[in-house]
């Protein structure tokens, strides 16, 4: 059976743990060749090594303009082209409307929303000339239901998120590059075990939480030729805890 990424290049943002590790790994796995992107290094290369088709591993933060940069020329050098962009990197901290200080604000934004654009913006030059491309950003059930349990500051990167996704499917579609999104849930990585997170389990419809493998299955599909047709989408993986 014909492997659906054969002979791609995808680069995967926070793909050092949780969700960005299981998307590398099903990438590859489907035959795509993987530049694994990490703010920590020494995980990204934990992740290369457990793929099964040749990758490399980049330290990139991507909140800095000049590492995004660095990381996009480093992946080109190696496998000649980018046919698929993850952008997975994010970051969650406790914080409420009323004690939320300036710094945590600006972190969670510059890593979660300005680090998905200055990603999309180092990939366009790449995929547009050619005509072909998938990006994938990585938004939230958050940015749709305002947040459950707070966090304002991630509630506005996850929907920023959301619309950047819209804004640039749109500007790309002539070029045949599609974007589009998908909003996880409570999904069961490290960024999730917390009290709060365990009450919002218990709400889930399906009755249990989600996969970092879930998540990734959706990545898939929206980076294959079977999503050929679909651009400019927020896709739920909650396990109906937010219908729409």
């Amino acid at each position: 059976m014909a492997r659906k990424l054969a002979g791609r290049v995808a680069l995967v943002t926070g793909g050092g743990r949780g969700i960005g590790r299981a998307i590398c790994q099903l990438f590859a796995e489907e035959g795509a060749h993987v530049g694994v992107a990490d703010i920590d290094k020494k995980l990204a290369e934990q992740t290369l090594e457990t793929l099964p088709t040749p990758g490399i591993a980049l330290q990139l933060d991507v909140a800095a303009k000049r590492a995004v940069e660095a990381g996009f020329s480093d992946l080109v050098a190696h496998f000649g082209q980018l046919d698929i962009l993850v952008n997975n990197a994010g970051i969650l901290l406790s914080t409420t409307f009323e004690d939320c200080s300036e710094e945590t604000w600006d972190r969670i934004l510059a890593v979660n929303l300005k680090g998905t654009f200055l990603c999309c913006q180092a990939a366009i030059p790449l995929m547009k000339p050619r005509g072909i491309g998938a990006i994938v950003n990585m938004s939230s059930v958050a940015a749709k239901s305002g947040g459950f349990t707070g966090h304002p500051p991630y509630v506005a990167a996850k929907a920023g998120v959301s619309a950047l996704t819209i804004g640039l499917a749109r500007y790309l579609a002539p070029h045949r590059v599609r974007v589009n999104a998908i909003a996880p849930g409570v999904i069961d990585t490290d960024m999730t075990k917390t009290a709060s997170h365990a009450d919002l389990a218990a709400q889930i419809p399906l009755g249990e939480v989600g996969t970092a493998r879930d998540v990734a299955q959706c990545a898939l599909f929206l980076a294959s030729d079977e999503a050929r047709h679909i651009t400019g989408e927020i896709i739920d993986v909650n396990g109906g805890l937010w219908m729409d």
